[in-house]
């Protein structure tokens, strides 16, 4: 016969009812110390005179209930989250069970199914700390914050990707975001013509301070000097400032919280999302999150406090505003360079020629040069090669340059919105690729040389008496190259 154990409040009842049948307790006083009604005392007593003390356990006791998760459901769950979805937090699992797989449990069932099983969740929380919560901004629009993410986003079935994410800070919702290689000032021309097409133009945008935000303090000795000179603002800086969009900078990383916890739960739920798609690609991953981003926004994003939003339309092209200008100064012979560029500029209508003035070069995203003066564009080719080059023998290689690859999703194509935007401000232009002259081949050897010595890129431009600048335009080559451009 199986042992019976009893609890310790059926214990107490136990030793209440030998005193009522010993006659040293009477019924209705062992209702008041059991704390139940009279008719129930004479019930339970009757039960247990004729069942013993197996009348003091409940029914129930040993009987599965009829709401239990079935063992079959519940290997079938403990399966899914070691194969096909394994690193999958507990609450992002349940969500794929009920959509992908028909299984609708609970998040609380989830977790002690895979607890239970040895199997905890892959989200490592930090100690809680004390913090204060930052009210949100008032209105979309108002403030959106950027940061990149480098992760193994597509594990090992590609490379490592970094996400560039742009957080609202009203809504939490995902303006826009997209995949590329690295985190450099073109990514971000990228991010932010994303949200101008998708959004508009926001009032401030909240970023780190990293170099393509803030360049170092040693570039410039003076606030006065960089004023003067304008410069003191990087690439991505000027493009803020032409858009009429405020830059706030971060002293910490806590300080842009939204945006880091944002990009630690795309590297939680989105890895997942790119490994079911198969997503292989820096192409494949944009598709993946760019058809990811709706349902997102959807589920995590928050109402603002103020109605309507401060997203604004953009004043001017975003072809010209979005690019990378330098400024140059035009040579004698009417020629510009920058890095292994050189443009021969052709009289016009206004001037026939521009020795010695202070010319802007844009380097457009698609990968088109021009050069402006005055806010006009300037005529230009090909600057014919120099005699050198000829009495070298080295030809001009006929091979265009490959084309960049789409920076927003067929709705937004950005090759279709630049090649609209260029034909009404520059001639057509086709880049071409030119072996170097036999000088520009002895200063690349020769900055190597001195590199493999040691040497700092200050202590090479000292030792052979050219700029800094050109040191690391040198140093940054794997091999020589000349582009120029041809009308």
């Amino acid at each position: 016969m199986r042992r019976l154990t009893l609890t310790q409040q059926e214990q107490s009842r136990l030793q209440t009812l030998n005193l009522v049948l010993e006659g040293r307790m009477g019924v209705l006083e062992a209702a008041g110390v059991l704390g139940l009604s009279v008719r129930q005392a004479w019930r339970i007593m009757a039960a247990y005179r004729r069942e013993g003390v197996a009348a003091l356990a409940h029914g129930n006791r040993g009987c599965r209930p009829a709401n239990a998760i079935s063992e079959e459901i519940r290997q079938r769950v403990i399966e899914l989250a070691g194969t096909r979805y394994a690193g999958v937090n507990h609450t992002h699992l349940t969500e794929l069970l009920a959509e992908r797989e028909e299984i609708r449990l609970s998040r609380s069932t989830v977790r002690n199914i895979l607890v239970g099983a040895g199997i905890g969740s892959p989200r490592q929380r930090r100690t809680p700390q004390h913090r204060c919560r930052r009210e949100r901004m008032p209105q979309e629009g108002v403030l959106v914050q950027i940061d990149g993410s480098y992760h193994n986003w597509l594990e090992s079935r590609g490379p490592w990707l970094t996400l560039l994410l742009a957080v609202d800070d009203a809504t939490g919702t995902i303006p826009w975001a997209l995949f590329s290689e690295r985190e450099d000032a073109k990514s971000y021309f990228r991010l932010l013509w994303g949200i101008t097409q998708v959004r508009g133009v926001p009032l401030a945008v909240y970023t780190d301070r990293h170099s393509v935000f803030q360049p170092p303090h040693r570039a410039f000795e003076t606030l006065e000097e960089s004023l003067s000179q304008g410069r003191g603002r990087t690439q991505v800086g000027r493009a803020l400032r032409e858009l009429g969009i405020s830059q706030v900078f971060a002293r910490s990383p806590e300080a842009k919280g939204r945006v880091e916890r944002m990009a630690g739960t795309f590297q939680d739920r989105l890895v997942s999302e790119l490994r079911l798609a198969g997503a292989t690609n820096m192409a494949d991953a944009n598709r993946v999150l760019w058809k990811y981003l709706p349902g997102f926004n959807q589920r995590f994003g928050v109402p603002p406090v103020q109605s309507g939003e401060a997203y604004r339309p953009a004043d001017g092209d975003l072809a010209t505003i979005l690019c990378f200008k330098y400024y140059c100064k035009v040579a004698r012979d009417n020629t510009v360079k920058y890095q292994w560029h050189t443009l021969q500029l052709l009289p016009s209508s206004e001037r026939r020629s521009y020795t010695g003035v202070r010319a802007e070069l844009q380097i457009r995203l698609d990968g088109n040069m021009g050069v402006l003066y005055d806010g006009q564009v300037i005529p230009s080719r090909e600057a014919p090669p120099r005699a050198e080059v000829l009495r070298s023998g080295e030809s001009t290689c006929t091979r265009p340059l490959p084309v960049l690859p789409k920076c927003i999703t067929d709705n937004f194509a950005y090759e279709r919105v630049a090649t609209e935007s260029l034909a009404r401000r520059l001639p057509t232009q086709q880049i071409w690729l030119r072996k170097p002259s036999p000088r520009q081949l002895r200063r690349w050897e020769a900055v190597q040389a001195a590199k493999l010595r040691g040497l700092s890129g200050r202590a090479i431009a000292r030792e052979l008496r050219i700029s800094r600048d050109t040191v690391l335009k040198y140093l940054a080559a794997d091999k020589p190259k000349l582009i120029s451009i041809q009308q």
